[in-house]
Protein backbone atom coordinates (compact mmCIF):
# COMPACT_ATOMS: atom_id res chain seq x y z
CA UNK A 1 0.00 0.00 0.00
CA UNK A 2 3.32 2.42 0.82
CA UNK A 3 6.62 2.30 0.14
CA UNK A 4 9.44 1.60 2.92
CA UNK A 5 9.59 5.89 3.77
CA UNK A 6 6.05 6.33 3.51
CA UNK A 7 4.91 3.86 6.04
CA UNK A 8 7.96 5.03 8.45
CA UNK A 9 7.04 8.45 8.24
CA UNK A 10 3.70 7.31 9.39
CA UNK A 11 4.23 4.84 12.08
CA UNK A 12 6.26 7.80 13.53
CA UNK A 13 3.48 9.90 13.64
CA UNK A 14 1.21 7.75 15.19
CA UNK A 15 3.78 6.49 17.65
CA UNK A 16 4.62 10.23 18.47
CA UNK A 17 7.80 9.99 17.09
CA UNK A 18 6.73 13.14 14.49
CA UNK A 19 3.52 15.11 15.05
CA UNK A 20 0.98 15.55 12.42
CA UNK A 21 1.82 18.86 11.69
CA UNK A 22 5.34 17.97 10.34
CA UNK A 23 4.27 15.04 8.28
CA UNK A 24 1.48 16.95 6.68
CA UNK A 25 4.26 19.74 5.44
CA UNK A 26 6.65 16.91 3.98
CA UNK A 27 3.50 15.70 2.31
CA UNK A 28 2.58 19.39 1.10
CA UNK A 29 6.31 19.88 -0.18
CA UNK A 30 6.07 17.05 -2.12
CA UNK A 31 2.94 18.19 -4.05
CA UNK A 32 0.27 17.15 -1.77
CA UNK A 33 -2.37 18.94 -0.22
CA UNK A 34 -3.71 18.73 3.31
CA UNK A 35 -6.64 16.82 2.72
CA UNK A 36 -4.99 13.74 1.14
CA UNK A 37 -2.28 14.10 3.79
CA UNK A 38 -4.64 13.25 6.22
CA UNK A 39 -6.42 10.64 4.27
CA UNK A 40 -2.80 8.22 4.28
CA UNK A 41 -3.07 9.08 7.99
CA UNK A 42 -6.34 7.25 8.46
CA UNK A 43 -5.49 4.71 6.00
CA UNK A 44 -2.35 3.87 7.48
CA UNK A 45 -3.96 3.96 11.54
CA UNK A 46 -3.45 7.44 12.39
CA UNK A 47 -6.73 8.96 13.72
CA UNK A 48 -8.05 11.96 11.88
CA UNK A 49 -7.61 15.39 13.29
CA UNK A 50 -10.52 18.15 13.64
CA UNK A 51 -9.54 21.87 13.11
CA UNK A 52 -10.12 23.89 15.93
CA UNK A 53 -13.90 25.12 16.53
CA UNK A 54 -13.66 29.17 16.61
CA UNK A 55 -17.31 29.54 18.01
CA UNK A 56 -17.54 31.39 20.90
CA UNK A 57 -21.48 31.67 21.86
CA UNK A 58 -21.30 30.41 25.91
CA UNK A 59 -25.36 29.85 25.03
CA UNK A 60 -28.06 28.14 23.02
CA UNK A 61 -29.98 31.04 21.16
CA UNK A 62 -30.74 34.46 21.77
CA UNK A 63 -29.16 35.63 18.51
CA UNK A 64 -32.04 36.82 17.13
CA UNK A 65 -33.19 36.28 13.01
CA UNK A 66 -30.59 34.71 10.86
CA UNK A 67 -31.29 35.44 7.40
CA UNK A 68 -30.57 34.04 4.48
CA UNK A 69 -30.65 34.79 0.68
CA UNK A 70 -30.60 32.14 -1.86
CA UNK A 71 -31.16 33.39 -5.59
CA UNK A 72 -32.15 30.05 -6.71
CA UNK A 73 -35.09 29.10 -4.14
CA UNK A 74 -34.99 25.32 -3.50
CA UNK A 75 -38.03 23.28 -5.01
CA UNK A 76 -38.02 20.13 -2.21
CA UNK A 77 -36.02 19.53 0.58
CA UNK A 78 -35.37 16.04 0.60
CA UNK A 79 -31.60 15.68 0.37
CA UNK A 80 -31.55 12.58 -1.77
CA UNK A 81 -34.04 13.77 -4.87
CA UNK A 82 -31.81 16.74 -4.78
CA UNK A 83 -30.25 17.64 -8.36
CA UNK A 84 -29.21 20.81 -7.07
CA UNK A 85 -27.19 22.82 -4.73
CA UNK A 86 -30.65 25.08 -3.75
CA UNK A 87 -32.16 22.05 -2.99
CA UNK A 88 -29.08 20.54 -0.92
CA UNK A 89 -28.28 23.36 0.67
CA UNK A 90 -32.44 23.91 1.86
CA UNK A 91 -32.79 19.76 2.98
CA UNK A 92 -29.11 20.57 5.22
CA UNK A 93 -30.69 22.96 7.11
CA UNK A 94 -32.81 20.40 8.77
CA UNK A 95 -31.16 17.42 8.03
CA UNK A 96 -27.51 16.29 8.74
CA UNK A 97 -25.23 13.69 8.21
CA UNK A 98 -22.61 11.40 10.37
CA UNK A 99 -19.76 14.12 9.89
CA UNK A 100 -19.42 17.21 7.53
CA UNK A 101 -15.81 18.28 5.50
CA UNK A 102 -14.40 21.43 7.79
CA UNK A 103 -11.99 24.43 5.97
CA UNK A 104 -8.92 22.79 6.36
CA UNK A 105 -10.73 19.25 4.41
CA UNK A 106 -10.63 17.65 7.74
CA UNK A 107 -13.59 15.62 8.97
CA UNK A 108 -15.91 16.29 11.62
CA UNK A 109 -18.42 14.49 14.06
CA UNK A 110 -21.85 15.71 13.50
CA UNK A 111 -24.16 12.79 14.16
CA UNK A 112 -21.33 10.55 14.97
CA UNK A 113 -19.73 10.28 18.25
CA UNK A 114 -15.83 10.32 16.35
CA UNK A 115 -14.57 9.61 13.48
CA UNK A 116 -13.35 5.83 12.62
CA UNK A 117 -10.23 5.56 12.79
CA UNK A 118 -8.03 2.02 13.38
CA UNK A 119 -6.64 3.16 16.73
CA UNK A 120 -10.67 3.32 18.01
CA UNK A 121 -12.07 -0.24 15.68
CA UNK A 122 -13.52 1.69 13.19
CA UNK A 123 -11.57 1.51 10.27
CA UNK A 124 -10.83 -2.04 9.20
CA UNK A 125 -6.61 -2.65 7.63
CA UNK A 126 -8.11 -4.22 4.92
CA UNK A 127 -10.38 -0.60 3.94
CA UNK A 128 -12.82 -3.08 3.16
CA UNK A 129 -15.51 -1.99 5.97
CA UNK A 130 -15.93 0.71 8.89
CA UNK A 131 -17.36 1.14 11.97
CA UNK A 132 -19.24 4.28 12.50
CA UNK A 133 -20.54 4.81 16.48
CA UNK A 134 -23.41 7.28 16.49
CA UNK A 135 -23.83 10.11 19.52
CA UNK A 136 -26.30 8.77 22.26
CA UNK A 137 -29.41 11.51 23.44
CA UNK A 138 -30.03 12.50 19.39
CA UNK A 139 -33.80 13.53 18.80
CA UNK A 140 -35.75 13.77 15.35
CA UNK A 141 -38.02 17.23 15.60
CA UNK A 142 -40.75 14.91 16.31
CA UNK A 143 -39.01 13.85 19.57
CA UNK A 144 -38.69 10.31 18.35
CA UNK A 145 -35.05 8.99 18.86
CA UNK A 146 -32.41 8.83 16.41
CA UNK A 147 -31.27 5.29 15.99
CA UNK A 148 -28.91 3.03 13.78
CA UNK A 149 -32.35 1.86 12.74
CA UNK A 150 -32.18 5.16 10.48
CA UNK A 151 -28.67 5.06 9.12
CA UNK A 152 -29.50 1.64 7.78
CA UNK A 153 -32.72 2.43 6.23
CA UNK A 154 -31.84 5.57 4.40
CA UNK A 155 -29.04 3.59 2.91
CA UNK A 156 -31.83 0.76 1.78
CA UNK A 157 -33.53 3.91 0.60
CA UNK A 158 -30.72 5.87 -1.18
CA UNK A 159 -29.67 2.63 -3.00
CA UNK A 160 -33.07 1.19 -3.76
CA UNK A 161 -33.20 1.56 -7.85
CA UNK A 162 -36.74 2.08 -7.90
CA UNK A 163 -36.69 5.30 -5.14
CA UNK A 164 -34.26 7.16 -7.96
CA UNK A 165 -32.22 9.09 -5.58
CA UNK A 166 -29.49 11.08 -7.07
CA UNK A 167 -27.42 9.69 -4.06
CA UNK A 168 -27.32 6.50 -5.05
CA UNK A 169 -24.45 6.00 -6.30
CA UNK A 170 -22.86 7.31 -2.71
CA UNK A 171 -24.45 3.86 -1.62
CA UNK A 172 -23.30 1.63 -3.94
CA UNK A 173 -21.22 -1.48 -3.78
CA UNK A 174 -21.92 -1.46 -0.34
CA UNK A 175 -24.26 -3.21 2.64
CA UNK A 176 -25.06 -1.12 5.83
CA UNK A 177 -26.05 -3.36 9.21
CA UNK A 178 -26.87 -2.49 12.52
CA UNK A 179 -24.49 -4.01 15.50
CA UNK A 180 -26.47 -2.04 18.27
CA UNK A 181 -28.92 0.52 18.27
CA UNK A 182 -25.70 3.34 18.78
CA UNK A 183 -23.39 1.45 16.38
CA UNK A 184 -23.54 0.66 12.34
CA UNK A 185 -21.42 -1.10 10.12
CA UNK A 186 -20.73 -0.51 6.56
CA UNK A 187 -19.11 -3.39 4.58
CA UNK A 188 -17.59 -2.78 0.65
CA UNK A 189 -17.15 -4.98 -1.58
CA UNK A 190 -13.54 -4.22 -2.49
CA UNK A 191 -11.42 -2.13 -0.74
CA UNK A 192 -12.39 1.32 0.10
CA UNK A 193 -9.92 4.29 0.16
CA UNK A 194 -12.22 6.88 0.80
CA UNK A 195 -14.59 5.16 3.04
CA UNK A 196 -15.67 8.63 4.03
CA UNK A 197 -18.46 9.19 1.41
CA UNK A 198 -21.70 7.70 2.13
CA UNK A 199 -23.22 9.23 5.19
CA UNK A 200 -21.07 12.27 4.92
CA UNK A 201 -22.27 15.50 3.15
CA UNK A 202 -24.66 16.63 1.50
CA UNK A 203 -25.78 13.25 0.02
CA UNK A 204 -24.74 11.79 3.20
CA UNK A 205 -27.80 13.25 5.45
CA UNK A 206 -30.05 10.90 7.15
CA UNK A 207 -33.60 10.34 7.09
CA UNK A 208 -35.80 8.68 9.42
CA UNK A 209 -37.29 5.54 9.21
CA UNK A 210 -40.62 6.09 11.02
CA UNK A 211 -41.46 9.00 8.40
CA UNK A 212 -40.54 7.55 4.94
CA UNK A 213 -40.78 3.79 5.59
CA UNK A 214 -44.00 3.53 3.96
CA UNK A 215 -42.05 5.69 0.55
CA UNK A 216 -39.18 3.68 -0.13
CA UNK A 217 -39.11 2.60 -4.24
CA UNK A 218 -41.76 3.83 -6.34
CA UNK A 219 -43.54 5.85 -3.20
CA UNK A 220 -41.01 7.41 -3.03
CA UNK A 221 -42.31 11.19 -4.50
CA UNK A 222 -45.20 10.52 -2.39
CA UNK A 223 -44.13 11.32 0.78
CA UNK A 224 -45.34 14.67 2.43
CA UNK A 225 -41.48 15.01 4.34
CA UNK A 226 -40.57 15.86 0.74
CA UNK A 227 -41.73 19.13 1.50
CA UNK A 228 -41.88 19.16 5.42
CA UNK A 229 -38.99 17.55 6.73
CA UNK A 230 -38.47 16.32 10.22
CA UNK A 231 -34.35 16.11 10.91
CA UNK A 232 -32.56 16.24 13.56
CA UNK A 233 -30.64 19.69 12.60
CA UNK A 234 -30.24 22.98 14.79
CA UNK A 235 -33.43 24.36 13.05
CA UNK A 236 -36.91 22.83 13.11
CA UNK A 237 -39.25 23.46 9.82
CA UNK A 238 -41.64 25.69 10.00
CA UNK A 239 -42.96 26.79 6.54
CA UNK A 240 -41.93 25.99 3.02
CA UNK A 241 -42.92 27.60 -0.31
CA UNK A 242 -41.05 25.89 -3.13
CA UNK A 243 -38.91 28.33 -4.97
CA UNK A 244 -39.58 30.95 -2.77
CA UNK A 245 -39.16 30.84 1.15
CA UNK A 246 -38.24 28.16 4.01
CA UNK A 247 -38.61 29.30 7.48
CA UNK A 248 -37.43 27.56 10.74
CA UNK A 249 -37.02 27.67 14.80
CA UNK A 250 -33.81 26.89 16.75
CA UNK A 251 -34.24 23.57 18.12
CA UNK A 252 -33.67 24.02 21.86
CA UNK A 253 -33.18 19.67 21.90
CA UNK A 254 -30.41 20.12 19.33
CA UNK A 255 -27.64 17.38 20.42
CA UNK A 256 -24.77 20.28 20.03
CA UNK A 257 -24.21 22.06 22.91
CA UNK A 258 -24.41 25.71 23.04
CA UNK A 259 -26.25 25.44 19.69
CA UNK A 260 -27.50 26.83 17.15
CA UNK A 261 -26.70 30.70 18.13
CA UNK A 262 -29.58 31.78 16.04
CA UNK A 263 -33.40 32.08 17.26
CA UNK A 264 -34.96 31.85 13.82
CA UNK A 265 -33.55 30.97 10.22
CA UNK A 266 -35.06 32.40 7.03
CA UNK A 267 -33.78 31.33 3.63
CA UNK A 268 -35.60 33.52 0.96
CA UNK A 269 -35.83 32.31 -2.37
CA UNK A 270 -35.46 34.19 -6.20
CA UNK A 271 -34.09 37.36 -7.81
CA UNK A 272 -30.86 37.24 -9.11
CA UNK A 273 -27.03 37.50 -7.91
CA UNK A 274 -26.86 40.86 -8.48
CA UNK A 275 -29.21 41.63 -6.17
CA UNK A 276 -28.44 38.62 -3.16
CA UNK A 277 -24.91 40.86 -3.08
CA UNK A 278 -26.72 44.24 -2.93
CA UNK A 279 -28.92 42.89 -0.68
CA UNK A 280 -26.00 41.98 1.68
CA UNK A 281 -23.56 43.82 1.04
CA UNK A 282 -24.50 47.34 0.25
CA UNK A 283 -28.40 47.62 2.39
CA UNK A 284 -27.55 44.93 5.15
CA UNK A 285 -30.98 43.96 4.29
CA UNK A 286 -29.95 40.20 4.49
CA UNK A 287 -27.49 38.88 6.74
CA UNK A 288 -25.85 36.32 4.03
CA UNK A 289 -26.25 35.89 0.01
CA UNK A 290 -25.11 32.38 -1.50
CA UNK A 291 -23.26 31.70 -4.88
CA UNK A 292 -22.72 35.41 -5.95
CA UNK A 293 -21.77 34.99 -9.20
CA UNK A 294 -21.39 38.27 -10.23
CA UNK A 295 -18.92 40.15 -12.39
CA UNK A 296 -16.05 41.03 -10.40
CA UNK A 297 -16.25 45.06 -11.13
CA UNK A 298 -19.79 45.12 -9.34
CA UNK A 299 -18.85 43.70 -6.65
CA UNK A 300 -15.65 46.02 -5.76
CA UNK A 301 -18.30 48.94 -6.31
CA UNK A 302 -20.77 47.17 -3.61
CA UNK A 303 -17.58 46.58 -1.44
CA UNK A 304 -17.04 50.01 -1.26
CA UNK A 305 -18.46 51.71 2.37
CA UNK A 306 -21.37 48.63 2.30
CA UNK A 307 -22.56 46.86 5.37
CA UNK A 308 -20.97 43.39 4.50
CA UNK A 309 -18.47 41.94 2.19
CA UNK A 310 -17.22 39.19 -0.25
CA UNK A 311 -15.94 35.62 1.06
CA UNK A 312 -13.84 33.64 -1.15
CA UNK A 313 -13.38 29.78 -0.70
CA UNK A 314 -10.81 27.71 -2.78
CA UNK A 315 -12.18 24.24 -3.54
CA UNK A 316 -12.53 22.34 -6.58
CA UNK A 317 -15.63 24.17 -8.19
CA UNK A 318 -15.62 24.26 -12.62
CA UNK A 319 -17.95 26.23 -14.89
CA UNK A 320 -18.12 24.64 -17.71
CA UNK A 321 -19.43 23.99 -21.14
CA UNK A 322 -21.64 20.39 -21.51
CA UNK A 323 -21.34 18.52 -25.11
CA UNK A 324 -24.75 16.05 -25.57
CA UNK A 325 -23.50 13.26 -26.88
CA UNK A 326 -27.34 12.51 -28.14
CA UNK A 327 -29.83 13.53 -30.29
CA UNK A 328 -32.07 16.33 -27.84
CA UNK A 329 -34.34 16.64 -31.16
CA UNK A 330 -35.51 13.08 -31.80
CA UNK A 331 -37.65 11.80 -29.46
CA UNK A 332 -37.33 7.68 -28.98
CA UNK A 333 -40.22 5.74 -27.01
CA UNK A 334 -41.52 9.08 -25.09
CA UNK A 335 -37.79 10.74 -25.14
CA UNK A 336 -35.68 12.91 -26.06
CA UNK A 337 -31.68 13.01 -25.60
CA UNK A 338 -32.06 9.09 -25.71
CA UNK A 339 -29.05 6.89 -25.27
CA UNK A 340 -30.94 4.96 -28.57
CA UNK A 341 -29.40 7.75 -30.34
CA UNK A 342 -26.19 9.89 -31.38
CA UNK A 343 -25.75 13.74 -31.90
CA UNK A 344 -26.03 14.53 -35.60
CA UNK A 345 -23.19 16.93 -35.53
CA UNK A 346 -21.63 16.54 -32.11
CA UNK A 347 -20.69 12.69 -32.47
CA UNK A 348 -17.93 14.10 -34.38
CA UNK A 349 -14.54 14.96 -32.55
CA UNK A 350 -13.63 17.43 -34.76
CA UNK A 351 -16.62 19.34 -34.31
CA UNK A 352 -16.10 19.36 -30.62
CA UNK A 353 -12.85 20.12 -30.48
CA UNK A 354 -13.49 23.13 -32.65
CA UNK A 355 -16.09 23.93 -30.13
CA UNK A 356 -13.56 24.32 -27.54
CA UNK A 357 -11.44 26.30 -29.12
CA UNK A 358 -14.24 29.01 -29.25
CA UNK A 359 -14.04 29.55 -25.76
CA UNK A 360 -12.11 32.75 -25.07
CA UNK A 361 -11.29 31.99 -21.35
CA UNK A 362 -9.17 35.33 -20.94
CA UNK A 363 -11.36 37.11 -21.99
CA UNK A 364 -14.14 35.55 -19.57
CA UNK A 365 -11.80 35.78 -16.82
CA UNK A 366 -10.82 39.58 -17.32
CA UNK A 367 -14.66 41.02 -18.23
CA UNK A 368 -16.56 38.94 -15.81
CA UNK A 369 -14.83 37.05 -12.85
CA UNK A 370 -12.01 38.56 -12.15
CA UNK A 371 -10.84 37.09 -8.78
CA UNK A 372 -12.69 34.59 -8.25
CA UNK A 373 -11.94 32.34 -11.76
CA UNK A 374 -9.07 30.87 -12.79
CA UNK A 375 -8.78 30.17 -16.28
CA UNK A 376 -8.37 25.83 -16.60
CA UNK A 377 -8.25 23.37 -19.36
CA UNK A 378 -9.00 20.43 -16.71
CA UNK A 379 -12.44 19.10 -15.37
CA UNK A 380 -10.85 18.23 -12.21
CA UNK A 381 -8.93 21.15 -10.66
CA UNK A 382 -8.26 20.09 -7.40
CA UNK A 383 -6.74 19.04 -4.23
CA UNK A 384 -3.64 19.92 -6.00
CA UNK A 385 -2.73 16.21 -6.41
CA UNK A 386 -5.38 15.15 -8.91
CA UNK A 387 -4.81 18.43 -10.72
CA UNK A 388 -3.70 17.05 -14.35
CA UNK A 389 -0.58 18.54 -16.51
CA UNK A 390 -1.31 16.81 -19.50
CA UNK A 391 -4.06 19.01 -20.71
CA UNK A 392 -3.94 22.27 -22.17
CA UNK A 393 -6.31 25.24 -23.37
CA UNK A 394 -6.08 27.67 -26.79
CA UNK A 395 -8.20 29.78 -27.94
CA UNK A 396 -7.88 30.12 -31.94
CA UNK A 397 -11.03 30.79 -34.27
CA UNK A 398 -8.82 29.71 -37.03
CA UNK A 399 -7.96 26.26 -35.99
CA UNK A 400 -11.53 25.69 -35.07
CA UNK A 401 -12.45 26.89 -38.91
CA UNK A 402 -9.20 24.40 -39.98
CA UNK A 403 -11.14 21.75 -38.32
CA UNK A 404 -14.80 22.38 -39.13
CA UNK A 405 -13.79 22.47 -42.82
CA UNK A 406 -11.71 19.30 -42.18
CA UNK A 407 -14.84 17.81 -41.12
CA UNK A 408 -16.82 18.66 -44.07
CA UNK A 409 -18.31 22.09 -42.78
CA UNK A 410 -18.70 24.33 -45.69
CA UNK A 411 -18.83 28.22 -45.58
CA UNK A 412 -22.55 28.95 -47.04
CA UNK A 413 -23.41 32.49 -48.62
CA UNK A 414 -24.68 33.56 -45.43
CA UNK A 415 -21.20 32.57 -43.60
CA UNK A 416 -22.94 30.44 -41.94
CA UNK A 417 -21.26 26.48 -42.47
CA UNK A 418 -23.28 23.77 -44.04
CA UNK A 419 -22.91 20.29 -44.81
CA UNK A 420 -25.56 17.88 -46.75
CA UNK A 421 -27.97 20.32 -47.23
CA UNK A 422 -27.77 21.52 -42.79
CA UNK A 423 -26.64 24.42 -41.21
CA UNK A 424 -24.39 23.88 -38.12
CA UNK A 425 -26.46 25.24 -35.98
CA UNK A 426 -26.15 24.58 -31.75
CA UNK A 427 -28.66 25.15 -29.69
CA UNK A 428 -26.82 26.41 -26.50
CA UNK A 429 -28.94 26.75 -22.90
CA UNK A 430 -27.80 27.74 -19.54
CA UNK A 431 -29.55 29.69 -16.14
CA UNK A 432 -30.31 32.78 -16.01
CA UNK A 433 -27.28 34.81 -14.33
CA UNK A 434 -25.39 37.81 -15.98
CA UNK A 435 -21.86 36.01 -15.77
CA UNK A 436 -23.65 33.23 -17.71
CA UNK A 437 -25.20 35.66 -20.25
CA UNK A 438 -21.99 37.52 -20.95
CA UNK A 439 -20.08 33.97 -21.64
CA UNK A 440 -22.38 32.85 -23.68
CA UNK A 441 -22.42 36.50 -25.80
CA UNK A 442 -18.57 35.57 -25.80
CA UNK A 443 -18.89 32.34 -26.96
CA UNK A 444 -21.52 33.17 -29.63
CA UNK A 445 -19.76 35.78 -30.66
CA UNK A 446 -16.24 33.35 -31.67
CA UNK A 447 -18.98 30.91 -32.83
CA UNK A 448 -19.76 33.02 -35.33
CA UNK A 449 -16.69 34.15 -36.73
CA UNK A 450 -15.76 30.76 -37.60
CA UNK A 451 -19.39 29.92 -39.37
CA UNK A 452 -21.61 28.78 -36.38
CA UNK A 453 -25.04 29.50 -36.16
CA UNK A 454 -25.24 29.63 -32.22
CA UNK A 455 -28.91 29.95 -30.43
CA UNK A 456 -29.08 31.06 -27.25
CA UNK A 457 -31.24 30.03 -24.46
CA UNK A 458 -31.10 31.28 -20.58
CA UNK A 459 -33.88 29.15 -17.84
CA UNK A 460 -35.21 30.84 -14.98
CA UNK A 461 -32.48 28.87 -12.87
CA UNK A 462 -35.42 27.55 -10.31
CA UNK A 463 -36.42 25.47 -13.13
CA UNK A 464 -32.80 24.96 -15.18
CA UNK A 465 -31.70 23.38 -11.35
CA UNK A 466 -34.98 21.69 -10.12
CA UNK A 467 -35.43 18.20 -9.26
CA UNK A 468 -38.55 18.32 -11.08
CA UNK A 469 -39.08 15.04 -13.23
CA UNK A 470 -41.76 16.80 -15.51
CA UNK A 471 -40.29 19.43 -16.41
CA UNK A 472 -38.26 19.40 -19.94
CA UNK A 473 -35.98 22.32 -19.23
CA UNK A 474 -34.11 20.87 -16.43
CA UNK A 475 -30.25 20.67 -16.94
CA UNK A 476 -30.34 16.50 -16.44
CA UNK A 477 -33.09 16.45 -19.30
CA UNK A 478 -30.29 18.60 -21.13
CA UNK A 479 -32.82 18.76 -24.35
CA UNK A 480 -30.12 21.16 -25.76
CA UNK A 481 -26.73 21.00 -28.01
CA UNK A 482 -24.63 21.92 -25.36
CA UNK A 483 -25.88 23.76 -22.05
CA UNK A 484 -23.08 25.41 -19.28
CA UNK A 485 -23.20 25.71 -15.16
CA UNK A 486 -21.60 24.51 -12.60
CA UNK A 487 -21.30 21.01 -9.97
CA UNK A 488 -19.79 22.15 -6.65
CA UNK A 489 -17.15 19.55 -5.64
CA UNK A 490 -18.25 18.92 -2.40
CA UNK A 491 -15.57 16.71 -1.05
CA UNK A 492 -11.88 16.98 -0.96
CA UNK A 493 -11.73 13.83 -2.84
CA UNK A 494 -12.61 13.19 -6.84
CA UNK A 495 -14.51 9.91 -6.29
CA UNK A 496 -18.14 11.30 -6.11
CA UNK A 497 -17.04 14.11 -8.17
CA UNK A 498 -15.86 11.70 -11.40
CA UNK A 499 -18.33 8.83 -10.15
CA UNK A 500 -20.98 11.06 -12.43
CA UNK A 501 -20.12 9.88 -15.66
CA UNK A 502 -19.53 6.39 -15.19
CA UNK A 503 -21.79 4.61 -17.95
CA UNK A 504 -24.25 3.21 -15.36
CA UNK A 505 -25.03 6.28 -14.28
CA UNK A 506 -26.61 8.41 -17.04
CA UNK A 507 -29.24 10.32 -16.99
CA UNK A 508 -32.87 8.35 -18.86
CA UNK A 509 -36.31 8.34 -18.47
CA UNK A 510 -36.33 5.11 -16.75
CA UNK A 511 -33.96 6.22 -13.85
CA UNK A 512 -36.19 9.91 -13.97
CA UNK A 513 -33.36 11.32 -15.50
CA UNK A 514 -31.84 11.63 -11.79
CA UNK A 515 -28.37 9.77 -13.24
CA UNK A 516 -25.49 12.36 -12.89
CA UNK A 517 -24.38 11.83 -16.45
CA UNK A 518 -26.37 14.27 -18.25
CA UNK A 519 -24.19 14.85 -21.37
CA UNK A 520 -24.89 10.72 -21.71
CA UNK A 521 -20.97 9.80 -22.56
CA UNK A 522 -20.09 6.26 -22.78
CA UNK A 523 -16.00 5.58 -22.37
CA UNK A 524 -15.34 2.40 -21.40
CA UNK A 525 -11.67 3.38 -20.62
CA UNK A 526 -13.13 6.08 -18.68
CA UNK A 527 -15.01 3.45 -16.73
CA UNK A 528 -12.34 1.15 -15.82
CA UNK A 529 -10.28 4.00 -14.75
CA UNK A 530 -12.89 5.21 -12.00
CA UNK A 531 -13.91 1.55 -11.28
CA UNK A 532 -9.94 1.10 -10.18
CA UNK A 533 -9.62 4.19 -8.06
CA UNK A 534 -12.52 3.53 -6.47
CA UNK A 535 -10.26 0.21 -4.59
CA UNK A 536 -7.17 1.70 -5.05
CA UNK A 537 -5.34 2.26 -1.53
CA UNK A 538 -1.85 3.40 -2.97
CA UNK A 539 -2.73 7.27 -2.28
CA UNK A 540 -0.18 7.85 -5.61
CA UNK A 541 -1.45 5.31 -7.82
CA UNK A 542 -4.87 6.38 -7.25
CA UNK A 543 -4.46 10.07 -7.76
CA UNK A 544 -2.80 8.81 -11.33
CA UNK A 545 -6.52 7.03 -12.35
CA UNK A 546 -8.50 10.18 -11.54
CA UNK A 547 -5.66 12.21 -13.59
CA UNK A 548 -6.00 9.85 -16.46
CA UNK A 549 -10.24 10.15 -16.17
CA UNK A 550 -9.72 13.79 -15.98
CA UNK A 551 -7.65 13.38 -19.64
CA UNK A 552 -9.83 11.00 -20.95
CA UNK A 553 -12.54 13.38 -20.72
CA UNK A 554 -10.32 16.33 -21.93
CA UNK A 555 -9.26 14.30 -25.38
CA UNK A 556 -12.73 13.37 -25.86
CA UNK A 557 -14.25 16.78 -25.65
CA UNK A 558 -16.66 15.79 -23.16
CA UNK A 559 -17.05 19.47 -20.99
CA UNK A 560 -14.85 22.58 -22.03
CA UNK A 561 -13.94 24.06 -18.70
CA UNK A 562 -14.47 27.30 -18.93
CA UNK A 563 -13.26 28.91 -15.66
CA UNK A 564 -12.40 26.76 -12.15
CA UNK A 565 -14.50 28.85 -9.79
CA UNK A 566 -13.85 29.92 -5.93
CA UNK A 567 -17.17 29.61 -4.29
CA UNK A 568 -18.19 33.55 -3.33
CA UNK A 569 -20.43 34.56 -0.76
CA UNK A 570 -21.83 37.88 0.21
CA UNK A 571 -21.80 38.33 4.49
CA UNK A 572 -22.54 40.56 7.22
CA UNK A 573 -19.79 42.34 8.19
CA UNK A 574 -20.72 40.79 11.81
CA UNK A 575 -21.74 37.59 10.87
CA UNK A 576 -19.14 34.39 11.35
CA UNK A 577 -19.93 31.87 8.99
CA UNK A 578 -18.46 28.17 9.10
CA UNK A 579 -17.62 27.59 5.01
CA UNK A 580 -15.22 25.59 3.34
CA UNK A 581 -14.69 24.63 -0.42
CA UNK A 582 -15.17 21.39 0.49
CA UNK A 583 -18.23 21.53 1.54
CA UNK A 584 -21.87 23.15 0.93
CA UNK A 585 -22.40 26.15 2.21
CA UNK A 586 -24.92 25.20 4.94
CA UNK A 587 -22.74 21.62 6.10
CA UNK A 588 -21.97 23.90 9.27
CA UNK A 589 -24.52 26.24 10.13
CA UNK A 590 -24.67 24.88 13.63
CA UNK A 591 -21.36 26.75 14.30
CA UNK A 592 -22.79 29.95 12.46
CA UNK A 593 -22.74 33.55 14.81
CA UNK A 594 -22.60 36.97 15.17
CA UNK A 595 -19.85 39.07 16.36
CA UNK A 596 -20.88 41.54 18.63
Amino acid sequence: MFDNNLRGMIDDVRDGRIDRRAFVKRMIAVGLTAPLANQILAIGGVAMAQSPNPYKPTKRGGGGPLKLLWWQGPTLLNPHFATGTKDQDGSRIFYEPLASWDVDGHLNPILAAEIPSIQNGGLAADAKSVVWKLKPGVKWHDGKPFSADDVVFTWEYASDPATAAVSSATYAGMTVEKVDDLTVRLKFKDPTPFWANAFVGAYGCIIPKHLFAEFKGGKSREASTNLKPVGTGPYKFIEFKPGDLIRGEINQDYHMANRPYFDTIEMKGGGDAVSAARAVIQTGEYDFAWNIQVEDEVLLRLEKGGKGKTLYAVGGDIEFIAINFTDPNTEVDGERSSMKTKHPILSDPRVRQALALLVDRESIKKVIYGRAGRATANYLNGPEEFVSKNTKWEFSVEKASALLEEAGWKAGSDGIREKDGKKLKFLYQTSINGPRQKTQAIVKQACQKAGIDVELKSVVASVFFSSDVANPDTYSHFYADIEMFQIPMTQPDPALHMRRYHSRNVATKENKWQGPNFPRWVNKDFDAAVDAADIETDPIKRADLYIKCNDLMWQDTVMIPVMHRLAVEACSNTVRPALSGWANQTDNLQDWYRET
